[in-house]
C-alpha cells in the first residue's frame, strides 16, 4: 500500500523510506489541533474523489490522496485522535488511528467521509517528514458566540436563553486535547517519550452558525435586509486564540483561521461582512506573524453552482408541478402515479439539458448540501492542503 509520504517504486526507495521513517521517529511528535463545527467534521464522500482527478489543477493532489489501486492512502507516520458528535451535535464518541479517508463526519459509520484533516495530514507529512498527530474536535451546529465561547470572552447577557450553554464546547475541546497530550502513546503507538511532542499548530474552521446567528444589525431601519454587525465575533475569536495559547501553555502557538467560504465570491452582502470579521484577528498587530487566514471561498465549487443553475432553469416548470403535487399529497390525495410520470419527464430533460461532463460533475462531485460545501472532496482536499501550507509558512 502506498504511504502518504512518497510513491515507493523500487527496493532501494523502500530502504531509504524505512531509514527516513526511523530517523523521523526520534524527533518530537508534531501535534496539530483541528477544531470547528460541521465543516471541520467534513461531509465529503470518497465517491467525489474522481472529480479531483479530472481537474488538471487538482490532479496532482488526487495522486497524493490515493494509492496505486485508486484507494485512499493510509498514512504510516500520521495518526489522528478525534472526538465527535451525533446529528444534533452532542458529543458522543472518541476514536483514533492512522490517518486515511473516513475521518470526516461520523454520522454515517462506514460512509467514508473526509473533512480538511485528510489532505492536511498528507500535505504536512510531505512538508515535514516527521511523526505527526492530529487532534480533531468538531461538532455540528456550534457557534463561537455560545458553544465555543472562550473563558476570556465574558458571560452572555443575564437574560440570554443560552447562558447555561456558553463555553461548553470550548471546555470539551480543551479537555480532549489535554487528555490526548497526557498519554500520546495511547493514540500514537510509536511515540517516543524521550523525544516528547511539540504543539505545532491550531486550525479553526467554523462560522456558519455565527453567520446566521443573533448579532445586531448595522442599520436596524433596513429590517431583514440589514447587514449584521459581526465585530463581536472578531473579539471572541481573538479571545479564543489567547485562551487556547494560555490553557495549553503555548504562547506562540501558530494559528490558521479557515475563513468561511460558503457561497463562493460575494460582494457587499452579509456573508462578506462576516468573512471580514472572521479574518480580522489574523490582521491584528498582536498576532502578526503567528496567525494566518486562509480564505476558503477561493476553493468554493462554483462549477457545481453553474450546472445546478442550468438544470434549474431547464426544469423550473416541472419543479412547480412537483410542488403542487406535494401539496396535494399532504392533503391526502393519491398522486403517486403523477409523481412517477413527472420524475421520468425530469430525467429526460436532464439528459438533454446537460453535457456528459456536467452530468459527471453532478453525479460524482457532490455528496451533500451547499452549506456543507456540496460535500465536495475537491473543496475539502484543497483547503486541507492550504491549511497545512499556511501553518508551515507561519512557523517559518
Amino acid at each position: 500500500m502506498k504511504s502518504c509520504v512518497s510513491k515507493v517504486m523500487a527496493a532501494g526507495a523502500i530502504l531509504l523510506f524505512s531509514l527516513s521513517s526511523t530517523m523521523a521517529a526520534t524527533k518530537p511528535l508534531k501535534v496539530f489541533i483541528l477544531v470547528g463545527q460541521s465543516n471541520m467534521e467534513g461531509h465529503a464522500m470518497i465517491t467525489t474523489f474522481p472529480v479531483i482527478a479530472k481537474d488538471p489543477k487538482t490532479a496532482d493532489l488526487y495522486k497524493d490522496m490515493v494509492d496505486a489501486s485508486g484507494k485512499p492512502v493510509v498514512c504510516e507516520n500520521v495518526y489522528i485522535a478525534y472526538t465527535f458528535g451525533d446529528f444534533n451535535g452532542n458529543s458522543v464518541g472518541k476514536k483514533s488511528g492512522k490517518l486515511t479517508a473516513g475521518w470526516g463526519s461520523q454520522h454515517h459509520v462506514g460512509a467514508g467521509k473526509i473533512g480538511p484533516e485528510f489532505t492536511f495530514g498528507i500535505t504536512m507529512n510531505k512538508l515535514l517528514n516527521e511523526p505527526i498527530l492530529l487532534i480533531k474536535t468538531a461538532w455540528g451546529g456550534k457557534s463561537l458566540q455560545v458553544d465555543f465561547r472562550p473563558p476570556s470572552g465574558g458571560d452572555l447577557p443575564a437574560d440570554s436563553k443560552n447562558k447555561d450553554a456558553a463555553g461548553k464546547y470550548y471546555k470539551l475541546m480543551m479537555d480532549y486535547v489535554k487528555e490526548v497530550l497526557a498519554d500520546p502513546k495511547a493514540v500514537y503507538p510509536s511515540y517516543d517519550p524521550a523525544a516528547g511532542y511539540e504543539l505545532a499548530g491550531f486550525v479553526w474552521f467554523q462560522g456558519f452558525n455565527d453567520l446566521v446567528g443573533n448579532y445586531p444589525a448595522t442599520d436596524p431601519s433596513k429590517g431583514k435586509k440589514a447587514i449584521k454587525d459581526y465585530s463581536e465575533y472578531s473579539r471572541l475569536l481573538a479571545c479564543l486564540i489567547r485562551d487556547v495559547r494560555k490553557d495549553l501553555s503555548a504562547p506562540k502557538l501558530p494559528f490558521v483561521i479557515g475563513v468561511l467560504g460558503v457561497g463562493g465570491e460575494t460582494t457587499g452582502d452579509g456573508t462578506e461582512a462576516f468573512r471580514k470579521a472572521m479574518a480580522a484577528p489574523g490582521e491584528m498587530e498582536e498576532f502578526k506573524g503567528t496567525v494566518a487566514n486562509v480564505f476558503t471561498h477561493k476553493y468554493w465549487p462554483s462549477d457545481i453552482d453553474a450546472v445546478k443553475m442550468k438544470l434549474a432553469a431547464a426544469t423550473s416548470e416541472l419543479d412547480k408541478k412537483g410542488n403542487i403535487l406535494k401539496m396535494r399529497s399532504k392533503k391526502g390525495e393519491d398522486v403517486k402515479e403523477a409523481m412517477v410520470k413527472l420524475a421520468a419527464e425530469k430525467k429526460a430533460i436532464t439528459e438533454q439539458a446537460l453535457t456528459a461532463e456536467e452530468k459527471f460533475l453532478l453525479e460524482n462531485g457532490c455528496s451533500n448540501q451547499g452549506f456543507h460545501y456540496y460535500g465536495s472532496g475537491k473543496f475539502f482536499g484543497q483547503i486541507g492542503k492550504a491549511f497545512a501550507e499556511a501553518l508551515v509558512n507561519v512557523k517559518k
